[in-house]
């Protein structure tokens, strides 16, 4: 039950050019940033990414995206990545752009064993009509959209409402952040790193955690955490430089306030 890797080398053991991920984190936050550098070291390329958002231009999915590692993304937010939405508006990428809840549905519905579900989500938009852009080629020609969905009606609160069919993501692996992890691969997420981290390890077929903090097995409260160890087949412990090693997207300030304490003659 020992799942615990040596290297972050070994820890990304199996994942092959072509292959499917879907990646934690939300912006830059609780991103699996070890393992994705880790990834294009080793020359990985043609990756479908399943992530809420591509990270910025240097910095987590933004690395493999960089040097065009990543053929297809699916995600709900394209963010402040110009590269991003170069490569897409050029042709170099093709993105299946999802809504945020519809997104995180679909990758828990993969976890679960659900093939579909249907969703309010889209109904009466091209999300549900189909023609979302998915390909553009070099002149800005689409070349690729999204297909129609299926729709069916069912009576909520005594009415009738249209809901959109909406399938289940699977993907090869899946790569997640987490504070604090045992050897079994039970996992304890930090406050908004909670969102998207949980079901993209559920959705994966075989999913990789890094860990702030490796502690024993029994050491963590069961109550406390937030991901079973049977979602997650190997673990790699970070370096206290590794942990500390964050980055925020965007920096909002304000001057400080002066002090309208009065002074005393």
């Amino acid at each position: 039950m020992d799942k615990v890797a040596r290297s972050a080398e070994e820890a990304i053991e199996g994942i092959g050019s072509g292959a499917s991920m879907a990646v934690g984190g939300f912006g830059l936050c609780g991103i699996p940033s070890v393992l994705m550098q880790a990834i294009h070291d080793a020359g990985v390329d043609g990756l479908e990414a399943i992530s809420n958002n591509c990270g910025v231009d240097d910095w987590g999915l933004g690395v493999l995206l960089r040097d065009k590692r990543i053929r297809r993304m699916v995600a709900s937010y394209v963010g402040e990545n110009k590269e991003f939405e170069r490569q897409y508006l050029h042709g170099e990428l093709e993105v299946e752009l999802t809504p945020q809840g519809t997104l995180a549905e679909r990758l828990r519905a993969g976890g679960s064993g659900i093939a579909a579900f249907f969703t309010r989500t889209g109904v009466g938009t091209q999300v549900a009509e189909g023609g979302l852009p998915w390909r553009y080629d070099a002149a800005g020609n689409v070349v690729a959209s999204s297909p129609a969905k299926q729709t069916q009606d069912f009576e909520v609160d005594g009415e009738m409402r249209t809901f959109v069919l909406e399938t289940a993501l699977r993907p090869d692996f899946g790569l997640v952040r987490a504070e604090r992890g045992d050897r079994h691969g039970n996992l304890v997420f930090n406050q908004s790193a909670r969102n998207f981290n949980p079901l993209c390890a559920m959705a994966g077929r075989f999913t990789i955690a890094e860990v702030e903090e490796l502690v024993e097995p029994g050491e963590l409260d069961p109550d406390q955490v937030h991901l079973p160890g049977i979602f997650v087949q190997r673990v790699l412990p970070l370096t206290p430089e590794q942990a500390a090693t964050k980055r925020i997207e965007r920096h909002t300030v304000r001057p400080r306030p002066q002090s309208t304490t009065s002074q005393e003659g």
